[in-house]
């Protein structure tokens, strides 16, 4: 029997859930169309850029990637879902702790890892896991433990394609798509609470997201985010089709030679919720679920990112930006004045290895070149070029702004920073990837194909 090729999986799963959320958030629609129309007229305004993305293969990517994210509450369902994405080519990269930032989960991306798979579909869904253990309340700990684990959260049929998957080696493509009709059914938006109404204000009290997580059946998609080519020019028309947009863009200031990840989000829905005791069933609300929006960059080298981080603490030393916008120009200025110390064209942050770099052969004749000389030298002698190497991860405090945007400066608590990877990888079943060996990888494998290219044409 045949299986479909994982990206093929993946692809149908990103477009069921795009479909999915346009019909549960209307705004998601106006978003994509922004997003489309921003991105059109980017490329006709630079189609250097747009031969050269062509010329990567990663043109076509652009249209069709998303991300998702969703927060999970036990380690069991954590491990179920790894399972889950690696139907699809899905991988957990990276570990990320948001306690830092006030948010009580520690997380990882779901995401492919190789260039062609990328390039076919970048689908990447951040993937939370709630940390109870930084819930101080010990009885209402209790309480929502016991209700994590009584639920269900993936139907029977998604299961049973899980195990088929893994015991044949993939799914056939009738298979698929019923796997991905099973799957999707994990992240639809159920508005009967789990709890009482009682509980879910005290569990609302102890942390909004606790609420989120615990008082609903499943790990419902909070948002599904677009890629553009222009976040300034999304955020600046968003209110002309009808969207708020949240007053600071999370990340790095608007620069040359865009680095790591920058986004934006419109406000919140407050959607009716029916809460249950049982016996006594009351109408309510809640908020979560947001529109986003994201614009990725050159991935930066540990060295290059510790000088991001150091920036970004400098920045939010003078001032962090609040929740209702009201700082926000004040915010954005102190962002770029702090951030001009970051050097700002390919060529610098090549040489000073703040970034990683794709390599290919220019096809330019290679007679007298030495080699055997570093990428430097062969970049300079016109026989090499150097792509930056988009970044495919996440920023936790950006998502955490994102958060607190949305519900609020009180959504953000003072947790300890409270770092605990080990126990992240042993509730997930395996180690969490390490992204900056994987970008590190992508560049030493360019560079020697490279190498080998112009050693042909040379000889």
């Amino acid at each position: 029997m045949s299986h479909l090729d994982p990206n093929a999986i993946r692809t149908l799963f990103s477009r069921a859930m795009s479909t999915l959320y346009r019909d549960e958030v209307p705004a998601y629609g106006t978003l994509l169309e922004l997003v489309r129309d921003v991105n059109d007229a980017t490329l006709a305004a630079h189609p250097a850029e747009r031969a050269r993305l062509e010329e990567l293969g990663e043109l076509d990517r652009i249209s069709e990637e998303r991300h998702g994210a969703i927060r999970l509450g036990t380690p069991q369902e954590l491990a179920t879902m790894r399972r889950l994405f690696a139907v699809m080519g899905m991988f957990p990269v990276g570990y990320y702790d948001l306690s830092v930032a006030g948010v009580p989960v520690h997380s990882t991306a779901f995401r492919p890892l190789d260039d062609a798979a990328l390039n076919a579909n970048p689908f990447r869904v951040f993937t939370s896991l709630l940390r109870l253990d930084l819930i101080t309340d010990d009885a209402l700990r209790a309480e929502a433990q016991k209700v994590l684990e009584d639920r269900r959260i993936f139907t029977e049929g998604c299961l049973e394609f899980i195990a088929r998957a893994e015991a044949q080696g993939g799914l056939s493509a009738k298979d698929a798509e019923a796997f991905v009709a099973e799957a999707l059914e994990t992240f639809r938006w159920h508005p009967e609470a789990n709890v009482s109404h009682a509980l879910y204000q005290r569990l609302h009290a102890a942390h909004r997201l606790v609420a989120d997580v615990v008082a609903f059946k499943g790990p419902h998609i909070n948002h599904l985010t677009p890629r553009t080519l222009d976040i300034d020019e999304v955020q600046r028309l968003m209110p002309e089709r009808g969207i708020a947009p949240k007053a600071v863009i999370e990340g790095p200031p608007s620069r040359a030679v865009p680095i790591l990840l920058r986004q934006t989000s419109f406000k919140a829905l407050e959607e009716p919720v029916s809460y249950s005791d049982g016996v006594t069933t009351v109408a309510g609300s809640h908020t979560a679920r947001f529109g986003e929006i994201e614009q990725r960059g050159l991935a930066l080298t540990p060295k290059g990112q510790a000088l991001y981080d150091r920036l970004l603490t400098q920045t939010r030393e003078i001032g962090r930006p609040a929740a209702d916008g009201s700082n926000a120009s004040d915010y954005m200025e102190t962002l770029a004045r702090v951030f001009a110390e970051f050097p700002d064209d390919l060529e610098t942050l090549r040489a000073e290895g703040l970034g990683y770099f794709r390599y290919s052969a220019t096809g330019k004749a290679a007679t007298g070149a030495d080699l055997s000389r570093d990428a430097s030298a062969l970049v300079a002698a016109g026989v090499l070029r150097a792509d930056p190497i988009i970044y495919e991860d996440f920023l936790p405090v950006s998502a955490a702004g994102i958060f607190q945007s949305n519900l609020g400066d009180e959504a953000a608590q003072s947790f300890v920073a409270n770092p605990n990877r080990d126990r992240f990888e042993a509730d997930l079943g395996v180690p969490v990837v390490d992204l900056h060996q994987r970008y590190a990888e992508a560049e030493a494998a360019s560079l020697a194909q490279a190498r080998a290219v112009l050693g042909r044409a040379h000889a």
